[in-house]
């Protein structure tokens, strides 16, 4: 089982914290023993919280991301994760770009794990300010990623 996981995005302050936090939420209520960690393809906001913004549309349907960090994507995550899971396009061709020859993870897109939704990249709410809409399809591909794992 899949006991791993690791969100990317671009900066870590938006959709992968989000991710973080929402399939950390999920897990817990349905007594799942996940290690969740979240990070960013790009160094611009390491160490900060996520964006405010963001923070508030998650607080509000009850997700804490408040104690989150950005960091930065790094070679050994490919050897430390199970699943790794990049937000858009972008992300999947920088992560295929760090991953070595070695690394065990297995790298897929987020929206894969439900292709019934029709979306095909996480939007970036940091740019298209749709912060609910952004949580409403992270709740829907955390839920088939739990209903996956647990199969």
């Amino acid at each position: 089982m899949t006991h791993r996981i690791l969100f990317v995005c671009l900066g870590n302050i938006c959709r992968s914290p989000s991710a973080e936090g929402v399939l950390r939420a999920m897990a817990e209520a349905r007594g799942l023993d996940l290690s969740i960690d979240s990070a960013g393809t790009g160094d611009w906001h390491v160490g900060e919280p996520p964006y405010g913004p963001m923070q508030a549309a998650a607080s509000a349907r009850g997700y804490d991301l408040s104690t989150l960090r950005a960091r930065q994507v790094a070679v050994e995550d490919f050897a430390r994760f199970d699943l790794i899971l990049g937000m858009d396009d972008a992300n999947m061709a920088a992560l295929e770009r760090l991953r070595p020859a070695e690394g065990t993870a297995r790298l897929a897109r987020f929206t894969d794990l439900a292709p019934d939704t029709g979306a095909t990249e996480v939007p970036d709410p940091y740019y298209t300010r749709d912060f609910d809409g952004t949580l409403d399809l992270v709740e829907t591909l955390s839920r088939a990623l739990l209903d996956q794992l647990e199969a």
